[in-house]
């Protein structure tokens, strides 16, 4: 088993749930202050160390889940190319695996700078059209 911290279409509605479905839900969590989040042309997100974006960081809500490593390795095959698998600090200083956006997407500059709304819910609930998870 592994923890593994979501915060885009793996948590509960979102499009690729299906693949931890029936997984331990062990509760919602933020990160540490000590991220940036980023939107992905509106389809998933990607966190980012504030200190390597030079700038401040943000707490981030997502979901903690407990996972078999049978179905992480689904889990992980869903993710897009611009993420990988990296180890993110929560709030409570637990360590868990997460997705972090990509050093050279990062220095790209093309994605949008959500880290003010705190969650990718609290970020689609802002776009017009149907609102994802």
């Amino acid at each position: 088993m592994a923890l593994m911290f979501l915060n885009g279409g793996g948590m509960r509605g979102g499009p690729v749930h299906r693949h931890i479905d029936g997984v331990p839900l062990v509760g919602e969590r933020r990160t540490a202050p000590r991220y940036r989040f980023y939107s992905i042309r509106d389809e998933y997100p990607g966190l980012y160390p504030a200190e390597r974006a030079g700038a401040d960081g943000q707490p981030i809500l997502g979901e903690l889940y407990d996972v078999p490593m049978g179905l992480l390795r689904s889990l992980l095959a869903s993710e897009p190319p611009e993420l990988e698998l990296s180890i993110v600090e929560l709030e409570s200083a637990q360590l868990s695996f997460g997705m972090i956006l990509r050093d050279e997407e990062q220095r790209r500059g093309r994605h949008a700078d959500i880290t003010s709304y705190g969650s990718w819910r609290a970020y689609r609930a802002t776009l017009s059209g149907p609102v994802g998870a």
